[in-house]
């Protein structure tokens, strides 16, 4: 995108946002509550890009100012305005990084609830305990930010303490937003607590990242469904054991088999098994449209296909690695331990670059 492009586009966001204000303050459209929310909602969507684009105007205007006073025929005056006009450059092109990244469309999704599901893959029983391990992970990533709430929806545990598979909720504000580059294989290479010889296994955990999808984005006929109910092991006890609390879903189109256990009634298992069914059809419709896309307008880091390793967790080593951006980490315990910031923020600024890069092609 060139400047002159960027700049038209940016002036119709200005212009777009001052209409949205004029309309919010319009009495007429004060009586229609739902055309306040939409309103408001797109105006402070455009808020934070407008203001910066002011301040990049302003900037502009300041540095003409500058340059004439390059003019002068006052030494000091002349020396003042370089050196303003060094600071302003300066300030510029950082404003203008800044609204290049503001103009790449966002996934529209980035604001969504996540489900998660973490099974253990080669590696047999140190799989499933590395399983566990990421569970915790992510956990903690969550109880770190603000108002985030983790929900356990279904587990099939190990015996030793680890998972087959494990599916949870994370609700927040843009909890898709971060946890999306999570989608992947994860490789642990460690001595497990099995091996007596010492020897260092290398086992891997698949985890896939799935935004929750309204019931008007997927529609489900209810003739394509088969819902069993069983006794459930999780909380609750033997009251639930004895309610057959316990839901598992079958789409027969696709084969996708869904179970929860985590709730104590039903009514809410079955509930909370629709919403993890509605994501995983969702993701099969995305990767298909994914698919027909060129590689160079993707929006997803990496291929998006599980089968991609996507980062190594090396213990004797004190190493985390992620491959698609070639960026080390040597303080394992505090990432296993939800310090996951570094490589999210490294990952979306990845994307947000070549997002741009394919807006020029």
């Amino acid at each position: 995108m060139d400047s002159e492009s960027m700049l038209a586009r940016l002036d119709a966001v200005e212009a777009r946002f001052e209409e949205l204000t004029r309309l919010l303050a319009d009495p007429a459209i004060a009586q229609d509550y739902e055309k306040v929310v939409e309103y408001a909602k797109e105006r402070a969507d455009l808020e934070e890009t407008v203001n910066i684009y002011r301040r990049y105007k302003q900037a502009e205007a300041e540095r003409a100012a500058a340059e004439e006073m390059l003019e002068d025929t006052d030494e000091d005056i002349r020396l003042m305005a370089a050196e303003e006009l060094t600071r302003l450059e300066a300030e510029m092109e950082a404003l203008e990084t800044q609204l290049r990244q503001m103009l790449v469309p966002k996934d529209p999704r980035d604001e969504r609830n996540v489900i998660v599901e973490i099974r253990a893959g080669a590696g047999g029983d140190e799989a499933g305990l590395f399983a566990a391990d990421l569970l915790r992970m992510y956990t903690r990533y969550a109880e770190r930010q603000a108002g985030w709430k983790t929900e356990l929806i279904s587990e099939n545990r190990t015996g030793i303490g680890g998972y087959k598979e494990v599916v949870f909720a994370v609700q927040g504000k843009g909890a898709y937003s971060r946890l999306k580059y999570e989608s992947g294989v994860h490789r642990v290479q460690r001595v497990p607590v099995t091996e007596a010889s010492g020897r260092i296994h290398t086992s891997t955990v698949t985890v896939a990242v799935l935004p929750e999808v309204d019931d008007v984005e997927v529609v489900i006929d209810p003739k394509d469904l088969e819902i069993d109910t069983y006794g459930s092991s999780g909380p609750g006890g033997q009251h639930m054991q004895k309610n057959e609390t316990a839901i598992r879903i079958t789409h027969k189109p696709t084969g996708i088999v869904v179970t929860c256990e985590s709730e104590r009634s039903q009514t809410q298992n079955k509930m909370r098994a629709m919403s993890v069914l509605r994501a995983r059809l969702y993701e099969m419709e995305q990767a298909k449209q994914d698919a027909e896309i060129d590689a160079a307008r993707r929006s997803q880091v990496g291929t998006g296909e599980r089968s991609e390793k996507i980062r190594t967790y090396n213990y004797p080593q004190n190493r985390v690695t992620d491959h698609r951006i070639g960026m080390n980490s040597y303080n394992l315990p505090a990432v296993m331990d939800g310090d996951l910031d570094d490589f999210i923020e490294a990952l979306t600024l990845d994307e947000q670059t070549r997002r741009l890069a394919a807006q020029d092609v």
